[in-house]
């Protein structure tokens, strides 16, 4: 093997959490080495958020197309150009993969593209080639998982990987699974025109949402036309002339073209040389501290590669916090309870904070509100439906948990993150002015409600 030179900082992956902590650790004046098998920007830029954020747009407008009518406007919906749509979604991708390549090397991080595996707690090496760093970050990231017996053949059987490669709408698909993968391509498919049924092996739909959020989902699919199967187990599927005809453990089947596999995420570490180093993991995750840290001193890892959130933004956080530590700068650990979290279906749903069953499992007294958006003056100019849900600690406390379900939630969340993070009380938000008519209104409607002085509230 051949010594390529040192490095302050040699980061394997480069998604979110690694990149994020390369131009960080490289603003802060590091020799940076970022190695990466296959592009920059990793599952969220390739394969994961954005992409499938670009078919959600293109359903959006098919459904504005549909429903053009209702607000006089004289359109029609014709049908769905799959090609067309994924050339749309490629140019997004491309778009934002090339800006990332510029700002890796505006800030002079080397990139070196193959597949990079941990030889020592201060090496990586790539082929032949080996990177010595004072530090090593790692940042492999997670990849679709299955379940044990169930062969994915990418053609009738597939995961989110090849659902985003498709050039058709399929006439029907089953989801196995409805957390917010499986929501999302849901919601997708059934504004294109097919025939979706969810199967969830827990009673609820995005079932670490707060429960009122997944019930107000679950009608809004049903309104929809999306079937949901909650509460049952996957048991069998077979190939048929057409598809494939899934079993239940309940004993009812559903044929249809195409089975997604959406039960979650696990680490990529198998075979990188991890746990040969001396790197603690469990299950395949690797085990850091509450500042990222492992328990071999020159190694940190973030992002989907450890436990915790999978979320493109709480990357971004980790890698930017490891580089600022590797500088010798303050950093303090992250509320997770505090990272907003966002299903971009059709409602969306959004939330920050802790829910009612996470109040109750830590002993916590709460006072909640449900603020419905048929009250909420934009909400009827959109014609969406949905709710806001805010939770505060009882008798007058703070502010514990907002949870959102609308058009466009995603992005009033940010505010719910401001209210949660800098611990305001219900009697805080009450004073604040909010424009009308927004959808924000709803989130100082229920405030209002809580400070005992509700304007356009029903309870």
């Amino acid at each position: 093997m051949t010594q390529t030179g040192s490095y302050d900082i040699v980061i394997l992956g480069g998604g979110s959490g690694g990149y994020a902590c390369a131009l960080r650790a490289a603003e802060l004046g590091n020799r940076v080495v970022l190695i990466e098998k296959d592009k920059v920007g990793g599952t969220c830029l390739h394969r994961g958020c954005i992409p499938t954020k670009a078919l959600l747009h293109a359903a959006e407008v098919a459904d504005l197309a549909k429903e053009a009518g209702e607000f006089g406007v004289v359109a029609s919906f014709q049908a769905i150009d799959m090609p067309k749509v994924n050339v749309y979604k490629d140019k997004v991708v491309d778009r934002l993969w090339k800006g990332l390549q510029g700002l890796l090397s505006g800030r002079k991080v080397e990139v070196v593209h193959g597949d990079g595996r941990l030889i020592s707690p201060t090496q990586v090496a790539v082929g032949d080639d080996v990177y010595e760093g004072t530090h090593v970050v790692l940042a492999t990231g997670s990849e679709a998982r299955s379940l044990p017996g169930l062969q994915i053949d990418g053609v009738k059987v597939i995961t989110s990987d090849h659902a985003l490669m498709l050039d058709r709408v399929p006439s029907s698909a089953v989801i196995l699974g409805g957390g917010v993968i499986g929501a999302e391509f849901a919601s997708v498919w059934r504004s294109f025109g097919a025939e979706v049924t969810i199967v969830e092996m827990l009673p609820h739909l995005l079932p670490l949402e707060d429960e009122a959020s997944s019930r107000q989902l679950e009608r809004a699919f049903r309104r929809r036309g999306i079937n949901s199967h909650l509460g049952v187990r996957f048991s069998d599927v077979k190939d048929t002339a057409t598809g494939v005809l899934v079993t239940l453990e309940n004993g009812k089947t559903i044929e249809a073209e195409l089975l997604l596999v959406a039960v979650g995420r696990g680490p990529v570490s198998a075979g990188l040389g991890y746990e040969e180093a001396g790197v603690a993991m469990d299950r395949g995750f690797v085990l850091v501290d509450e500042l990222w840290r492992t328990n071999v001193p020159t190694i940190s890892a973030v992002g989907d590669l450890t436990p915790g959130p999978q979320l493109a933004h709480v990357g971004f956080a980790e890698g930017i916090a490891v580089a600022e530590r590797l500088a010798g700068l303050p950093v303090t650990p992250i509320d997770y309870d505090g990272v907003p979290r966002v299903t971009y279906c059709d409602p969306e749903v959004a939330s920050v904070g802790i829910t009612s069953a996470m109040a109750a499992e830590r002993g916590i007294e709460t006072e909640e509100i449900i603020y419905n958006l048929g009250g909420n003056g934009k909400s009827v100019i959109l014609q969406t439906q949905g709710q806001a849900k805010v939770i505060a600690a009882a008798g007058g406390g703070p502010v514990l948990g907002i949870h959102l379900v609308g058009a466009r939630a995603g992005e009033l969340i940010a505010e719910g993150q401001l209210i949660y993070n800098w611990d305001a009380y219900p009697t805080d938000v009450a004073k604040l002015i909010h424009p009308h008519p927004t959808q924000s209104e709803a989130i100082g409607e229920a405030h209002l409600a809580l400070a005992g002085k509700p304007l356009h509230f029903h309870s």
